[in-house]
């Protein structure tokens, strides 16, 4: 026994030191595994009765430094429990010398040696032990995998060893000595060995890289499989094989590619603004499905229209709407926005131009694009595939979206062009509801646009300007307006108005009131009895809408008429915010009016105020979208900062309109909810030296004083040249005053850029143009004011009426 182990060992002993086999023994036998494996032999009183060359290595001690030694002389430390065991444990660890004076930490394992009363003792440093159970507890987890199969191949790629069970490969076993060729198709095998081969002859591995691979036995089922391969080596760093890691990507592909669509379904189209759509397209593509992302639109799409029906090559005018990501080293041919270069007639476009979805190499797209001189400006440097997809939605072609892959990402597969397809179906959808959303945007903002009067206005009463600022967010254009109109005597009506909802009928209300604003301020009615009229408009306008729709149907206004002669100004309101007023000073305060129900409630009173305003003044009529913004803020507190914004432009140099489209962007929120009027009025004033006034006396003498005293008034005006006609007017007004009306009466003549003739007498009845019969010796007077005025008309207050005639002043006065 002494010999079997002692010294030399056996196995050992004599052997040439020659390089291990493939197979990972050495010609002696030993297997490279089992290397650093410690042995020696115990008597039954635990002496060291054999001792291996190992076991030297292990501890340092020779044979014959511990041959007839117990062995507890060699032990460092033992445990209590190994101290009082009355025979040789099984198994356990101890610390032992080293004959350097150092300790290991060793695991052993005894056995006794058939019936004699000897002990075999194996033993190995800890570490070593650790190590190795370590790893096969990492091996026998990873063979435990279903969607794991690990195979071990030797040089000639020949399987040694695998976890492939005989159900995994629909009941085909995968035995040892088996080659991929006899489980996969010929190609696909192929294919995999090389990889295999390369990573054995240059022992760089491979990890993740992706294959669509077939059955042997079913070839028509296609299966996405990840493989990552190493290099084996022995001891001596020799190859001895490839270990290979096969993972089935089919189902983790299937769910990532669930996911993808689910994620497209829930980002795109959640926008109704076009560009906003198709970056978001872009977006949620990469990096799941590509490196680079680009949508391209027709520029027709951009502004609601429908692309035209484009076949085969030139340009195809597409504009780039969104780029993911933003921030790459895109070439200098791609920009946000920019236009697509004309294409050759490729069979790769007229394949797109079909509906389908291309997949294409650097090359062939370089040759799409007419040559290989434009595929630096056009195509990404490390881009090595293309996929474009057509953006078709009911019949149209919107764009398209073109995804690179560059780098060492892998070539698309069939699956992701079915995939592609589904998202580009659920993307154009997005962006042609976006598109149909920008047309019917487009179509109530030009109603509205062309329903509002122009910006600014310059009269003889005030220099106004307005703003519109329509609503954002989809909420869609909305009804509200402002107005400044012209009346006679140099007077000027100022309106402002919101009606209740969004969209092309809230527009269209909006333009039936307006206009009906417009037929009553040229009657000259008082501001409270326009209003009354409009309520009963409104109410008929809600009686002919549906019935649903009865209860959305309404308005508030605000009326107010300036006289720049008297310079005092009348309002009233239906339920609209009070305007502000800024006095030439500065100072700025809310015009204290009473408001009355809104226009929807008719049958209750509006009630006129009228303030004085200085030449020089500036009010300002608005909606509530001005100074409200949303359920956080209160009206007060919007009022508050347009009066502030007001007060602090009055000192700033900028024009009427300047200052009116400042308030509104530093009022109104980019993400507002509900459009924004602001409607400015510089006030001006007439000289007192450009108006006359003289009481008529009840008298028909009273009418040729009239014509002398009108006559006086026009040459110290310098205005000879009207006398004839004025003399003619005058008479005839006051005769029907003196006539047909009751005193007191009143004369007045205004001269500004016309001559204004107004007799004003306390009667209300309406007068009436009419023909004369010749016979008649009466009824020509209004018909002589017709036909000398340039317009007359006339309007009543209350406990009176004035009749009015305008003349054109010629520039040379």
């Amino acid at each position: 026994m002494d010999h079997a182990v002692n010294g030399e060992n056996a196995d050992s002993a004599g052997a040439p030191q020659e390089a291990m086999s493939d197979s990972g023994a050495d010609p002696g036998g030993r297997v490279a595994a089992l290397d650093g494996l410690a042995a020696a032999v115990l008597d039954d009183r635990g002496v060291v009765v054999g001792w291996t060359g190992t076991a030297e290595d292990l501890t340092g001690f020779p044979a014959d430094d511990v041959h007839g030694r117990p062995v507890r002389e060699l032990v460092a430390d033992l445990p209590d429990d190994l101290s009082r065991a009355p025979h040789v444990p099984a198994f356990g660890q101890v610390r032992l010398w080293h004959r350097c004076g150092h300790t290991v930490d060793v695991t052993f394992r005894t056995t006794r040696l058939g019936t004699s009363a000897e002990f075999l003792v194996l033993a190995a440093a800890t570490h070593h032990v650790a190590d190795h159970q370590h790893g096969a507890a990492l091996l026998r987890a990873l063979s435990a995998q279903h969607r794991i199969t690990i195979a071990l191949h030797d040089t000639d790629l020949t399987t040694v060893q695998t976890n492939v069970t005989q159900d995994a490969l629909d009941g085909r076993p995968v035995q040892p000595g088996t080659r991929l060729c006899d489980v996969l198709c010929a190609e696909d095998a192929a294919n995999l060995e090389a990889v295999l081969r390369q990573v054995l002859e240059t022992g760089v591995p491979v990890v993740r890289t992706s294959w669509q691979v077939s059955l042997r036995h079913r070839p028509a089922r296609r299966h996405a499989l990840s493989l990552s391969a190493f290099r084996l080596e022995d001891a001596r760093g020799r190859p001895t094989g490839v270990a290979a890691l096969y993972i089935d990507d089919t189902e983790l592909r299937a769910r990532r590619q669930l996911d993808l669509a689910r994620e497209v379904a829930e980002r795109v189209g959640g926008s109704l603004d076009v560009v906003r759509t198709a970056q978001d397209l872009a977006d949620v593509l990469v990096p799941a499905f590509g490196e680079l992302a680009a949508v391209d639109l027709a520029q027709s799409v951009f502004y609601g229209d429908e692309p035209a029906e484009l076949l085969g090559g030139g340009d195809l005018h597409l504009r780039n709407a969104g780029l993911a990501p933003a921030t790459a080293a895109w070439p200098a041919g791609i920009e946000h926005g920019t236009l697509a270069p004309p294409l050759s007639d490729h069979p790769l476009l007229r394949s797109f131009q079909h509906g389908e979805t291309v997949v294409c190499s650097r090359d062939d797209f370089a040759a799409l694009l007419g040559g290989p001189h434009l595929a630096e400006h056009l195509i990404p440097h490390d881009a090595h595939a293309v996929m474009a997809a057509p953006l078709y939605a009911r019949g149209l072609a919107l764009g398209a979206i073109v995804i690179w892959r560059t780098g060492l990402s892998e070539p698309f597969t069939e699956d992701e062009t079915d995939l592609m397809r589904q998202i580009a179906s659920r993307g154009a959808l997005a962006i042609d509801n976006a598109r149909r959303y920008t047309r019917e945007h487009r179509a109530a903002m030009a109603l509205q646009q062309s329903l509002l009067p122009p910006a600014t206005t310059d009269t003889p009463a005030a220099e106004t300007a307005g703003v519109y600022r329509p609503a954002s967010g989809g909420a869609g254009t909305s009804g509200d307006w402002y107005d400044a109109i012209a009346l006679p005597s140099l007077r000027l009506a100022l309106v402002a108005g919101d009606v209740v909802g969004h969209g092309i009928r809230a527009s269209a209300t909006m333009g039936r009131l307006r206009a009906a604003i417009q037929t009553l301020a040229d009657l000259e009615l008082e501001p409270d009895e326009v209003l009354t009229r409009i309520a009963d408009l409104v109410q008929r306008l809600a009686a002919e809408a549906p019935s649903d729709e009865h209860d959305t149907v309404g308005a508030t206004c605000l009326y107010a008429v300036y006289d720049p002669v008297t310079r005092r100004c009348a309002m009233a309101s239906a339920g609209h915010p009070p305007p502000v007023l800024v006095r030439p000073d500065g100072t700025a305060e809310t015009v204290d009016i009473v408001p009355g129900p809104p226009l929807a409630v008719s049958g209750m009173p509006y009630e006129t105020t009228t303030i004085d305003l200085e030449p020089g003044s500036v009010l300002a009529l608005y909606t509530d979208g001005l100074v409200d913004r949303g359920a956080d803020d209160d009206t007060d507190g919007g009022l508050r900062r347009l009066t502030h914004a007001l007060t602090t432009s009055h000192r700033s140099n900028r024009t009427l309109d300047e200052t009116g489209r400042a308030i509104v962007a530093d009022l109104v929120d980019e993400e507002a909810r509900d459009d924004a009027t602001l409607l400015l009025a510089h006030t001006r004033a007439v000289p007192a030296e450009h108006t006359a006034h003289w009481q008529i006396p009840a008298d028909p003498a009273a009418v040729s004083r009239a014509r002398e005293w009108t006559t006086r008034q026009l040459t110290l005006w310098g205005l000879d040249d009207l006398l004839f006609t004025t003399e003619l007017i005058v008479s005839e007004l006051v005769t029907n005053a003196i006539r047909y009306g009751r005193p007191p009466a009143e004369l007045r003549l205004i001269r500004h850029n016309v001559l204004i003739c107004e007799v004003t007498d306390s009667s209300s009845t309406q007068p009436r143009l009419r023909r004369a019969r010749i016979t008649d010796e009466g009824g020509r007077g209004l018909f002589l004011v017709a036909r000398l005025a340039e317009r007359w008309g006339c309007r009543h207050g209350q406990n009176h009426k004035t009749i009015w005639s305008e003349q054109s002043i010629s520039r040379a006065h």
